[in-house]
């Protein structure tokens, strides 16, 4: 089976070259330099973990490279105040295009529409899209540390902070998690999906529980469909979830939200 990460990679570099055409760098940095502070968004999972037994990172995609269109029916902003009446921490909004069917526009509809911190769901591959996406209102950003090198991983994560964003960091093996940990970014990611397959299993995050300190939030990232998966998280030590498909599906995704996190 082709790479698949390799070729999302692949593409992102061509689309980051294109934008930088557009507009560039020095006119994003002055714009995310008057932009408003973020919502903070490792405050809100930390918050709502305090005073719950699960913190809902709850994401909002159209489609993905494995599934195709998994929601016909896509409001942004429709959804994005149905998971905040659902009772969600915080939001993910996917704005990769080629793959996932996502727009920066979906990330800006979704934040305006509630009061949530939101999260740009995208494959960060250059520090342009660290600035852009500040200027889109992300609260956060997803460093993958099979897309980066360890230097470029502490750099990017470094550089995020610096204005403002949260950076959450996706692992999937120790070898990554290791990396991870060399961040001083308190929020660390388990994607169960392997990127370069697409396949999945829980285990991805119940393997690496134990390398991640109680000071930091460890976030199970894909796979998560019933309540009996949410049991086996919270029993393995695991409180913080992002989840989308399974709601994403749901005709009500804030009710769904809901009823998997009862």
């Amino acid at each position: 089976m082709a790479d698949i990460l390799e070729r999302i990679l692949e593409r992102k570099q061509i689309e980051v070259a294109d934008r930088r055409v557009y507009q560039p760098i020095d006119d994003l940095k002055a714009r995310a330099a008057d932009m408003r502070p973020t919502r903070g968004f490792a405050n809100a999972l930390r918050t709502r973990l305090a005073g719950s037994e699960s913190a809902v990172i709850a994401e909002i995609k159209k489609a993905s490279p494995s599934k195709g269109v998994i929601r016909a029916n896509f409001q942004p902003a429709e959804i994005a105040r149905s998971y905040e009446a659902g009772g969600a921490a915080c939001l993910s909004v996917l704005t990769d295009i080629d793959f996932f069917q996502g727009a920066d526009a979906y990330l800006q509809q979704a934040r305006a529409a509630c009061s949530l911190p939101a999260l740009r769901k995208d494959f960060i591959v250059d520090a342009y899209q660290i600035h852009e996406s500040r200027v889109l209102g992300a609260d956060c950003i997803l460093l993958i540390v099979a897309a980066l090198g360890v230097d470029q991983l502490q750099d990017y994560a470094g550089r995020a902070m610096e204005i403002g964003l949260d950076v959450l960091i996706e692992t999937h093996d120790a070898v990554e998690m290791t990396a991870a940990l060399r961040t001083t970014s308190p929020l660390i990611g388990v994607n169960n999906r392997n990127l370069r397959d697409f396949s999945v299993s829980l285990e991805a995050t119940l393997s690496l529980r134990d390398q991640v300190d109680a000071a930091r939030i460890l976030i199970t990232e894909s796979g998560i469909h019933t309540r009996d998966d949410v049991a086996k998280m919270r029993a393995g030590g695991v409180h913080a979830f992002l989840v989308g498909e399974a709601f994403m599906r749901a005709d009500d995704p804030g009710a769904e939200l809901q009823r998997l996190f009862a």
